[in-house]
């Protein structure tokens, strides 16, 4: 089983490199660039057979350790 993970910024969260980022593109010319926003993508291979309990143990992962909760959501996505 897969378990597809994006962790982004909440809204109101400085993101300087986001910023970077959309420096750089209007340097290279992109001006039609209005904001960035980066975050993270995760993909993980588990074990279990489960898609419930696969998103169980994806989500205490996420809470425990992938993300930043205080500054960060995510989501899951989980491929049989």
């Amino acid at each position: 089983m897969k378990a597809r993970i994006h962790i982004t910024l909440k809204n109101g969260v400085l993101d300087p490199q986001g910023k970077a980022v959309a420096h750089a593109l209007h340097g290279l010319g992109f001006s039609s660039v209005t904001g960035v926003r980066q975050g993270k993508y995760l993909e993980l291979e588990l074990s279990e057979t489960d898609i419930g309990q696969a998103r169980t143990v994806v989500a205490d992962m996420c809470e425990r350790l992938l993300a930043n909760t205080v500054i960060e959501n995510y989501e899951i996505d989980i491929d049989p």
